[in-house]
C-alpha cells in the first residue's frame, strides 16, 4: 500500500470576497496557518480591527496531515449555522492548514437557519475559489550524527537520494538534519542504520 504523502493547502492568502444577501454582508477571508492557537487568533484579531462595527466573526479550520486537529465557531449565530458550514468547505476543497473566516454585518432582515448556513457556506466557498490550491509533501525529518572523517560518505548519500538538508551542525562531532517525503523515509532510515560510525534517529 502506498503511503499517502502529500496534501492540499493554499498558497498565501486570499484576496477579500463579499457576499450578500438581504442587506447582510458576508466578508470571506482563507489564510494558510500552520499552528492552531497563535496564528488563528491573530488573523481573527487583525479582522476584528479592520471590521471593528461588524456583528459576527465565524470561523473554522483544520490543521495537520496524519492527525486532524478542527474547529468551527458560530461566534454568536445560531448553533451550526455558520462555523459548520465554513468547515463543510474546507473538506469539500480536500484542503488542510487552513483558516476561514467569514465577517457578516447584520441587515437587519433575518436570514433564518437556512439563508445563514447557505450563506456562510457560499462565502467560504468564494474565499477557496479565490485561493491558489498547491499540493504539498508530508515530510519525515532525521537526526544524522557522525564524526567528521565520514562527511563524503553522508554527503554522498544525501545527494544520491536527491535529500533536502534542513540545518547542519559542522563541527568535530557533525549533525545534519534532513527531510525526506514520507513514503520515502523507511529507505533512507535503512540506508544510513546499516553505515558505520553514523547514528540516525527520527526527530519528534
Amino acid at each position: 500500500m502506498e503511503i499517502q504523502d502529500t496534501y492540499l493547502t493554499i498558497d498565501k492568502a486570499s484576496s477579500e470576497i463579499l457576499f450578500k444577501d438581504k442587506n447582510s454582508k458576508f466578508f470571506g477571508y482563507a489564510f494558510p496557518i500552520a499552528s492552531e492557537e497563535e496564528e488563528v487568533k491573530n488573523h481573527i484579531d487583525s479582522l476584528k480591527k479592520q471590521h471593528f462595527s461588524a456583528r459576527h466573526w465565524c470561523y473554522a479550520y483544520q490543521i495537520g496531515t496524519t492527525k486532524i486537529q478542527y474547529r468551527a465557531n458560530d461566534d454568536g449565530e445560531p448553533n451550526n449555522s455558520a462555523g459548520m458550514p465554513i468547515y463543510g468547505q474546507i473538506q469539500s476543497f480536500g484542503l488542510t492548514n487552513v483558516l476561514i473566516v467569514v465577517v457578516r454585518y447584520f441587515g437587519g432582515i433575518k436570514l433564518g437557519v437556512g439563508g445563514l448556513i447557505t450563506a456562510y457556506k457560499t462565502a467560504a466557498q468564494m474565499a477557496l475559489e479565490e485561493s491558489e490550491i498547491i499540493e504539498k509533501t508530508i515530510d519525515v525529518h532525521f537526526l544524522i550524527q557522525f564524526d567528521y572523517k565520514n562527511m563524503n560518505k553522508v554527503m554522498r548519500v544525501i545527494k544520491e537520494k536527491n535529500i533536502t538538508i534542513v540545518a547542519q551542525k559542522m563541527e568535530e562531532d557533525c549533525q545534519i538534519e534532513i527531510a525526506t517525503r514520507a513514503k520515502n523515509a523507511k529507505t533512507i532510515f535503512e540506508i544510513f542504520e546499516i553505515m558505520f560510525e553514523i547514528s540516525i534517529k527520527q526527530k519528534e
